[in-house]
């Protein structure tokens, strides 16, 4: 039997949650100078303007979770030290016979694997496998990754930055484009930041 509950719950909008991390100015713009290499051969595909990040967490509920959903980051990122991450070479996915991701590896994950086990913990989620990376190409077909990875096979791609904070984006589950919802600055950050503005304003 329906009642009028589960009946608003079934027609509420659900949008799609992304928790990233942003890998700066700097190394987006090289991701960005990869993607259009991988575009001049393949012409557009999937992942083609999506931008520079590493995926922490992703999630499908209705918008009234998201302030709680907040909440729970917010605590997250307060009790968070920033880090520094690196960069150290190309490599692939296979998802079945089918399907290539071309992505960035991170050579130093665990900070970001620790990260992303408090965050499942949040939700009572047993933590899976997790993989950090920063994709160039995003499940092409196998005809088109022997295409392209030749750029990439055994090429280095090494570069650093500051781990300060993630992002929360949000875009419709029936589609769409990631839209920001907040920037989570970890706890060490915000008290830096606090301290540098007292400065300037002494």
């Amino acid at each position: 039997m329906h009642t009028d509950n589960t009946l608003a719950f079934e027609q509420e909008p659900l949008f799609d949650y992304l928790l990233v991390v942003s890998p700066g100015t700097s190394i987006a713009n090289d991701v960005t100078a990869l993607k259009q290499l991988v575009a001049q051969e393949l012409g557009m595909y999937g992942s083609r303007f999506s931008k520079a990040h590493i995926s922490l967490f992703r999630s499908v509920f209705p918008e009234r979770f998201q302030e709680d959903f907040v909440h729970m980051l917010d605590d997250i990122a307060r009790k968070q030290s920033g880090f520094t991450l690196y960069t150290s070479k190309f490599d692939h996915f296979e998802h079945g016979p089918e399907k290539r991701t071309i992505y960035v590896n991170v050579a130093n994950p665990k900070p970001l694997v620790e990260l992303h086990k408090k965050i499942l913990q949040e939700f009572d989620i047993k933590p899976g496998t997790f993989k950090p990376h920063i994709t160039i190409a995003r499940a092409i077909s196998t005809p088109e990754f022997d295409k392209v990875y030749d750029h990439f096979y055994n090429q280095v791609f090494v570069r650093s930055f500051q781990c300060k904070s993630f992002m929360l984006l949000r875009k419709p589950a029936s589609g769409g484009h990631y839209e920001p919802v907040k920037e989570f600055i970890f706890g060490d950050e915000a008290v830096q930041q606090d301290i540098n503005l007292f400065n300037y304003a002494a």
